[in-house]
């Protein structure tokens, strides 16, 4: 999930940072007899030195305002009782999931699989396969069943055999009866990771051996190597298909993008036609610029594949659509293929989601199982096999009726921690599809037993990072904090401001000078790069002509002359020409390189704007002006005590 930006008065930005040797510990303040102590002020201090912009948050009287003005808000959301509500224990729980990643995992395993990543990254492979289907967990019969038949159907690729025409015979993938096998060309992360592996391993032109994944066993051919497509930069000009089946709407974008690619071998500039008519509300400001992407990375192949295929910066493409539009895209610059350091923390994630995750855990596993002692009650599991009765293969086990009798402990982790037989067979009931296969029941039992020992010395881990390592512990008392205070924040002022309408009707009439429309125009707007069409155009509208009759008569299908726009515009808009607007058809006028006419049907005068119209832009400043009054109430309803000799040593400690 993505953090909240939470808004504090007091910076208190959170890294996983390393512990310092912590100084002399002293209470600092208290707020309601609640004590504050000098080794966080001075370490939230010092980590946010650098990071303020403003010189006033330095100094240190300002500074230890508005630390203790960030505490009265935690003491006001703890009052309130925000922090028994079940969204916020949700959501802390999910910020220790995320901080605690870097201390559950073995992080030498982990730099290992990234580096090994980002070497196949270099590199696009195009493979076909054939797959011969067989379970996780089937019995050792059916699994050499399945190798040796891929064994088999490998002898007759090496033979020459066609590999399409046998994955057509052979793969029990069904997409094989239609591509023959081929996969096209993929990168790192785009297969199961048993398969990349395997498909990286075999050299061009060669069939591997048997590769085992979670779907069975596969035959992988390389037909080809190429090096990574890499990063590019291009520019494009969107114009919106509709969302619903319209004809007309959809003749109307086609005509539209038609006309533009016209324009551009006409000569006209590629920024120039993006600002005017790109629908791309992003990128059309800047000249339809997107921001640099690498293959794979946009949710349209179309639209990359179309992107890598031009040559040399300038070059643009013919019209072509996609799911969110008509494009013409230009190619600024290819880049090469990033750096290891740009691309590191991106494949440390998507390690974590992927078969790669398999051999981190194991390795962590281990560590733990060295670092804690795990004692296991024999007479007590012995208890626990009986239950199990004559379980075979394939049966399900049902808990006994007495389960809740189980309650001796069966195991003991680090000699505090006392799991009961019962856990272990409620585990058991739960998890047994994933060792349906395994006989007899003491050999499906200690399968089990090993899973059920591994989460549970992981979770004892997690539990105990607080105390394993002490700037987890103050990283997470931050994230607590900064949680209550959002959810405060929401309660008492971001909420209050939106529903607060009288409170919000006087903030707007003290401020109305703040709320200004500028000069605005409702218009038709015509450009074109001749002053003979635009003059020509001119004399139409003067007739009374209107748009559709106007293109019709100056374009031709070869030839695109004018195009036109409408809408309500402010004056100084980049959609129009600068100049004075008045009611009806102005002259003809001159900007960089295109030629203007503009019909304005009505001028809409600089003003205020109602509290409707600036609702938004008023609702955040009301918001500002709550928070900036806020902590005088605070300090009303909390009695704060500072320790005033503890300060100025603080003082002098920080100014050494």
């Amino acid at each position: 999930m993505n953090f909240k930006k939470v808004l504090l008065g007091l910076s208190l930005f959170v890294t996983v940072v390393s512990f310092a040797q912590q100084a002399k510990k002293e209470v600092l303040f208290t707020i309601d007899g609640t004590p504050y102590y000098t080794d966080e002020f001075i370490r939230v201090y010092n980590k946010n030195l650098d990071l303020v912009k403003d010189d006033s948050q330095k100094d240190l009287n300002n500074y230890l305002d508005l630390f203790i003005g960030y505490k009265l808000k935690v003491n006001k959301a703890n009052k309130l009782g925000l922090q028994n509500g079940k969204k916020y224990q949700n959501e802390l729980k999910s910020y220790r999931n995320q901080l605690s990643r870097n201390y559950l995992t073995d992080t030498k395993v982990t730099k290992e699989l990234i580096e090994e990543a980002y070497n196949r990254s270099k590199k696009e492979i195009k493979a076909s396969h054939i797959l011969f289907m067989v379970d996780e967990n089937a019995s050792p019969a059916d699994t050499l069943k399945a190798y040796n038949k891929a064994l088999d159907v490998r002898k007759k690729a090496l033979a020459g055999e066609d590999f399409g025409k046998l994955a057509e015979q052979y793969s029990e993938d069904p997409s094989a009866k239609e591509n023959k096998g081929d996969l096209g060309y993929f990168s790192v992360f785009r297969m199961v990771y048993p398969f990349e592996t395997g498909a990286y391993n075999t050299p061009k032109g060669q069939v591997s051996k048997p590769v085992r994944s979670r779907f069975g066993y596969h035959l992988i051919k390389v037909n080809d190597v190429r090096d990574n497509r890499g990063d590019i930069t291009v520019a494009h000009i969107m114009i919106l298909i509709p969302r619903k089946e319209d004809a007309a709407a959809e003749a109307k974008a086609k005509q539209t993008i038609d006309e533009i690619y016209q324009k551009l071998k006409q000569g006209e500039s590629f920024e120039a036609l993006a600002k005017q008519f790109s629908q791309d509300k992003t990128s059309a400001p800047a000249g339809g610029m997107l921001n640099r992407f690498s293959s794979g990375e946009l949710s349209s192949v179309t639209f990359e594949d179309k992107a890598f295929a031009l040559g040399k910066p300038g070059d643009y493409s013919e019209p072509f659509k996609t799911e969110f539009g008509w494009h013409i895209v230009k190619l600024i610059e290819k880049h090469p293929a990033k750096p290891f350091a740009d691309v590191e923390a991106d494949f440390e994630n998507r390690i974590r989601r992927d078969d790669r995750s398999k051999l981190i855990a194991a390795s962590m596993n281990e560590k733990l199982k060295k670092k804690y002692a795990v004692e296991r009650n024999q007479k007590v599991y012995a208890k626990v096999l009986k239950a199990l009765g004559n379980k075979t293969s394939g049966q399900n086990w049902e808990l006994p009726k007495d389960v809740d009798t189980y309650n001796q402990t069966l195991v003991t982790i680090n000699k505090d921690r006392k799991l009961t037989a019962e856990s272990f067979m409620r585990y058991m009931a739960n998890n047994q599809k994933s060792a349906a296969t395994v006989s007899p029941a003491s050999k499906f039992a200690d399968v089990l037993y090993e899973r059920y020992v591994d989460e549970q010395l992981n979770a004892y881990y997690n539990d105990n990072l607080e105390n394993e390592f002490p700037e987890f512990g103050i990283v997470m008392e931050e994230y607590r904090d900064g949680l209550l205070l959002f959810d405060l924040m929401e309660k008492e002022i971001w909420e209050k401001a939106k529903t607060d309408t009288l409170g919000l009707e006087s903030f707007y009439n003290s401020h109305k000078a703040d709320y200004q429309w500028k000069e605005r125009v409702e218009a038709e707007v015509y450009s074109s790069t001749k002053e003979d069409v635009i003059k020509k155009t001119r004399k139409y509208l003067k007739k009374g002509q209107d748009a559709e009759f106007i293109k019709k008569e100056l374009n031709t299908e070869a030839q695109v002359n004018v195009m036109e726009k409408a809408g309500t515009f402010e004056t100084d808009s980049d959609a129009l020409p600068k100049a004075k607007y008045s009611e009806g058809v102005s002259d003809v006028m001159k900007d960089g390189n295109y030629y203007y006419v503009v019909k304005t049907t009505k001028l809409l005068p600089a003003g205020t704007k109602t509290l409707e119209e600036a609702r938004g832009r008023v609702v955040n400043d009301y918001q500002q002006y709550l928070e900036s009054t806020w902590v005088d109430d605070l300090r009303k309803e909390f009695t704060v005590k500072v320790n005033k000799d503890v300060f100025e040593g603080v003082k002098k400690e920080l100014k050494q």
